[in-house]
């Protein structure tokens, strides 16, 4: 909301700054013609140019110079000399209109100087004791017969300016809000919705106004929003609810194949080959019930139907303890495991005891499994401030660069995903995420100092077990 008044804030500026630069414009312009129509062409200029281009010849007659002629030429303007006292005209243009006059009254003279004559319009200038009176053509002046500018109005012409400027200026600003604040009360709903559609709130905007199909827009992507979301959730439920029963239901014939395993093994009088198998199908019939659990729990985590029990809980002993399980049941050795922590440091943190173990677990099950042959396990804890860091790492045959980030930017295993065709390196690194995730934590995947696979896990102490 804040990018969309700070639009219609720069949009007024603009608005405002246009119109100074159109009327500082528009001065300039005035300016420049009005000082190119004052020039040397101007009436009474060019009526005093010309008495004094006036001279007496030998013959008691008069001469116009050449340049003032040009002038005269030039403007279309006409000219006449009127005696003083006998109000004749002794000299005049040759090109002087029929129609004028070759004698004035003081009365005439009076009239004539600040008119016309004949429509022409008149400007005049002395000439010793005489009178050069100029006609300029027809369409070339507007005159004042009369007096009609005060000399205060003169005066305030620059203030009158631009108080004339600042009404203009003022009304335009009116109305160009009255004309947009409609579309200022339309916009902000509009922007409001809008910046509510991620945030999965339901929206509803009041289609009215300039942007009433804008606002019926947003309202029908909010719905289909809430519909698509809805279904998403129904489809979710329905996952969870399937992959909850299948577990269950899997249960008991698995039991009964894994308890039919151990008797055949058990028994005394069965070749030693049939118990053999009877150890391989009850070893495998271990690792699909471990494999359904695994699901199970990942759906419940997926979707929050895992209650997370918190509690004060010792990461140095957990993992030791873990560390401990596992190697009790490495009957070979072939999985040795390095503990390394400091000792004076505090491990403590507030979560799920059960959940963070078996996180630790899969994560040496994980180094098991892909290492058939055997490989040397590291751990080690090290923390300071709010953040305690457990790194596990193993020598064995490690993780290309290709399946790293395939395990780091696959989707999730319950979705399908056309541009890649793969499915997650596993259920028990997925729990692992998962698990972290509930405890507001983080792991990282990498390849481990002597060439095997390596993982980083930072999990946050509460305020009361912080440093």
């Amino acid at each position: 909301m804040k990018s969309t008044t700070k639009l219609i804030k720069r949009l007024v500026l603009t608005l405002m700054i246009s119109l100074i630069v159109l009327l500082a414009l528009n001065i300039i312009l005035m300016i420049t013609v009005t000082s190119k129509n004052m020039g040397y062409t101007g009436g009474w200029t060019m009526a005093q140019k010309l008495a004094e281009s006036l001279t007496e010849n030998e013959g008691g007659g008069y001469e116009l110079g050449e340049d003032a002629e040009k002038m005269l030429e030039d403007s279309g303007a006409w000219a006449i000399l009127i005696q003083d006292g006998t109000g004749d005209v002794i000299w005049h243009s040759q090109n002087l209109p029929e129609k004028i006059p070759l004698h004035y009254s003081a009365a005439e003279i009076s009239w004539y100087t600040r008119g016309y004559i004949e429509d022409y319009p008149m400007t005049a200038s002395a000439r010793g004791e005489d009178l050069v009176m100029v006609g300029n053509p027809k369409d070339s002046y507007w005159k004042a017969m009369q007096p009609t500018f005060s000399l205060e109005l003169i005066r305030n012409f620059p203030r009158n300016l631009l108080l004339f400027a600042g009404v203009n200026l003022a009304i335009i600003t009116a109305i160009y809000i009255i004309a947009t604040s409609g579309i200022l009360r339309s916009v902000k709903p509009i922007v409001q919705g809008i910046e509510a559609l991620p945030e999965g709130r339901e929206v509803y905007v009041k289609e009215k106004g300039l942007l009433s199909d804008l606002s019926g827009a947003i309202n029908r992507v909010s719905e289909k929003l809430r519909s698509q979301e809805y279904e998403i959730r129904k489809k979710e439920q329905a996952r969870a609810d399937w992959i909850a029963g299948v577990s269950h239901d899997i249960r008991t014939p698995l039991s009964m194949v894994m308890g039919y395993a151990a008797e055949i093994e058990d028994e005394t009088e069965v070749p030693e080959e049939v118990k053999r198998r009877a150890n391989i199908i009850r070893l495998q019939s271990v690792r699909i019930r471990n494999l359904v659990n695994d699901l199970n729990l990942s759906s419940r985590l997926e979707y929050c139907m895992q209650p997370v029990k918190l509690e004060s809980v010792n990461l140095a002993g957990l993992v030791r303890e873990t560390a401990a399980d596992f190697m009790n049941s490495d009957m070979e050795g072939k999985y040795p495991v390095e503990l390394l922590c400091e000792p004076e440091t505090d491990y403590r943190l507030m979560g799920d005891r059960e959940l963070l173990k078996r996180a630790f677990s899969n994560l040496l099950l994980n180094a098991q499994i892909h290492n058939p042959e055997g490989c040397n396990i590291r751990m080690e804890l090290s923390g300071k401030g709010k953040e305690i860091q457990i790194d596990i790492e193993d020598d064995g045959v490690g993780v290309t660069e290709e399946q790293l980030e395939r395990l780091k930017h696959t989707p999730h295993y319950m979705l399908s995903d056309s541009r890649t065709g793969h499915r997650r390196h596993g259920l028990g690194l997925l729990i692992v995420q998962q698990i972290l995730a509930a405890h507001n934590g983080r792991v990282a995947f990498g390849h481990g100092r002597n060439g095997g696979f390596r993982v980083e896990i930072f999990l946050n102490r509460s305020e009361e077990h912080a440093e």
